[in-house]
């Protein structure tokens, strides 16, 4: 960082640095969805890439390890939660599922969309990622949107099978096949949500279906969420964050990945409320207070 812009934050206390870090962000271009016509697609995608290519101000705080977490501390406080706290699996996923529902509502608000925008398309893969994008994408019709799913690879899992019945019986559609030509989904969706492949998962173990829409999902100029993590990174590195996909908005689940130092889409939110405050502190999560009733925060 250049002496123009002040003291080093990296010499101030902690929240200094992360406030500072917030602060000198530089800003990233609108991406509005009036750009999503056809014919702005491609300026679109450039921009996009412009936008990638200029390093995120906070990844030097996360990769400090102020905000965030490994893939094994994550494992470990799961296990806290599941093991010594009694949390149920599926109500962990639940309170992730609809977390992630309301970011989505948050980042794209209904009464400021069109018909045509509430539609949201949600990937989900066959792990607990996938189950996280099933119970999104309910609560997203809760909330007035017009979610459909694309779950090409399906779980045995009891879990996943109960998630699914729970949409069919909401009549959630549920896609035979993802389209190849990608300006079909442009002018389907709104939006897409990517609940394909979480931390520690790489593409290769979900099968062929997921990686082929991996594919298509790099390739969209509508808004992409992903998450947890943009499916395909590296959790501790970020690596494929280039070539990867690039989403808009990144939903964190109860805490920011180290990868996500490497995001600099337009929105990032925090899912971890339901975290415990002796959680937090044992693995020392120091991020920004939720508002009143809010059950995720912006980063």
């Amino acid at each position: 960082m250049s002496s123009a812009a002040g003291p080093d934050p990296s010499e101030a206390p902690e929240e200094r640095r992360f406030l500072r870090a917030l602060e000198l962000q530089p800003p990233l271009p609108d991406m509005g969805r009036a750009e999503l016509s056809a014919n702005a697609t491609t300026s679109l995608v450039q921009r996009r890439k412009q936008a990638w290519g200029r390093q995120s101000w906070l990844e030097q705080i996360w990769n400090a390890g102020a905000v965030c977490q490994s893939t094994a501390e994550a494992a470990a406080l799961e296990r806290e939660l599941l093991e010594d706290y009694r949390f149920g699996r599926q109500q962990l996923v639940e309170l992730c599922g609809h977390a992630s529902a309301v970011a989505v509502t948050k980042a794209f608000p209904l009464p400021a969309l069109s018909r045509k925008q509430r539609t949201v398309l949600v990937v989900c893969g066959p792990e607990q990622n996938g189950a996280v994008g099933l119970v999104c994408a309910r609560h997203l019709r809760v909330f007035e949107y017009e979610p459909t799913i694309f779950y090409p690879t399906r779980s045995l899992d009891i879990l996943h099978r109960d998630l699914t019945t729970q949409c069919e019986k909401m009549d959630i559609p549920f896609l035979s096949y993802l389209p190849t030509e990608v300006q079909l989904i442009n002018e389907a969706y709104g939006l897409v949500v990517d609940a394909v492949l979480g931390p520690g998962v790489e593409p290769g173990e979900v099968g062929g279906p997921c990686t082929r829409a991996l594919a298509t999902l790099k390739l969209l100029s509508i808004p992409l969420v992903s998450l947890d993590i943009p499916s395909g990174w590296d959790a501790e590195t970020g690596s494929d964050s280039e070539d990867g996909l690039r989403p808009d908005v990144l939903v964190s689940l109860a805490a920011p990945k180290r990868c996500a130092g490497r995001f600099s889409g337009r929105h990032h939110f925090v899912a971890g409320r339901f975290v415990p405050d002796d959680v937090r502190r044992k693995f020392a999560l120091r991020l920004p207070g939720y508002t009143g009733t809010d059950c995720v925060a912006a980063l």
